[in-house]
């Protein structure tokens, strides 16, 4: 985490560029987004989990955690800009300290390889796992095995987000050929055409000004701008104020950031054969962005899929 207050735009997108591997395989994004003004909130960090399971792909959860400029984790000051001298050295992988944490996932791992006693796991699956993948011809050569970053193909991979300020673009007139959409009715009824055109219509605009607002960036996968309105990329399972939740605090909760269906190409999740998709996801935060103690609160996403009606 950063230490320098430089936040992101008030309202801006975000590409992916590739930095090093994640080490969770339920980890989709991490924003950092402290608040101007906000002592409290020199650091504050959004974090934004899924379930990549078909039976519960619809689980997401987020978490806010923030902290003042003074605090026991991070320096007061921020690092330098420099970076630091080439020793030749290979970068140690494992704590030297601390508690031990899963090769394969990154959690808790208290379970240890019976043989070398330095590869850490947090359940026998996850062992058996970096066992076939490769530790099995690892685990005698145990002295290189703190500096080699496994690769069982199928945690996220991770990338660095970049934000940008988002340029104002002028939006384009889409014409429709109404002779078109009446020859592809057929004979059916009057009520059931006015209430499918009426729909597609609906649909059309929606989709286009979600497609016209990045059309300059197709590639961002991260849209921020607190207090800002969200764009659906569908008219279907649009929330409404009733819908979201108030904070355990009492406050209102308003819209901070949306993942873009584009995260789902860098993701690779398909590799896996198992499916995480979504058209949009929103988060919405505590409007006062509340202190509970040095812990994490949750905040609330909200899942829009691509509807299935042109």
């Amino acid at each position: 985490m950063a230490s320098t207050r430089a936040g992101p735009a008030e309202l801006g997108f975000a590409e992916a560029a590739p930095a090093w591997r994640l080490r969770s395989e339920q980890f989709p994004s991490k924003l950092y987004a402290p608040l101007p003004g906000r002592a409290d909130a020199f650091h504050r960090a959004l974090f934004l989990f899924c379930c990549r399971a078909p039976p519960c792909c619809a689980g997401l959860r987020v978490f806010r955690n923030q902290l003042p400029r003074k605090n026991d984790f991070y320096s007061y000051e921020p690092p330098s800009e420099s970076p630091p001298p080439e020793t030749g050295e290979s970068v140690c992988l494992q704590l030297k300290s601390g508690a031990h944490l899963c090769r394969v996932c990154g959690c808790l791992g208290p379970k240890t390889c019976s043989r070398c006693h330095k590869a850490h796991y947090c359940s026998k699956e996850h062992q058996t796992l970096d066992w076939k993948l490769g530790h099995k011809q690892a685990c005698t050569q145990s002295d290189n095995l703190d500096n080699t970053v496994p690769d069982h193909n199928f945690l996220f991979p991770e990338f660095e987000i970049v934000i940008e300020t988002e340029d104002e673009i002028t939006p384009e007139v889409v014409e429709t050929d109404e002779s078109e959409i009446t020859g592809s009715m057929g004979e059916a009824p009057e009520e059931e055409l006015d209430s499918m055109a009426k729909h597609e219509s609906r649909e059309d605009k929606i989709f286009q000004k979600f497609k016209t607002k990045i059309a300059t960036e197709p590639e961002q996968i991260l849209r921020y701008g607190r207090g800002i309105a969200p764009i659906w990329i569908s008219g279907e399972n649009i929330p409404q104020e009733k819908d979201i939740p108030d904070c355990p605090c009492g406050a209102r909760r308003l819209f901070e950031f949306q993942v873009m269906p584009q995260l789902l190409n860098y993701l690779k999740a398909d590799r896996l054969g198992r499916s995480v998709d979504w058209g949009v996801l929103a988060i919405f935060t505590c409007v006062e962005s509340c202190r509970q103690g040095t812990g994490y609160t949750e905040e609330f996403v909200w899942k829009q899929d691509v509807t299935d009606t042109p």
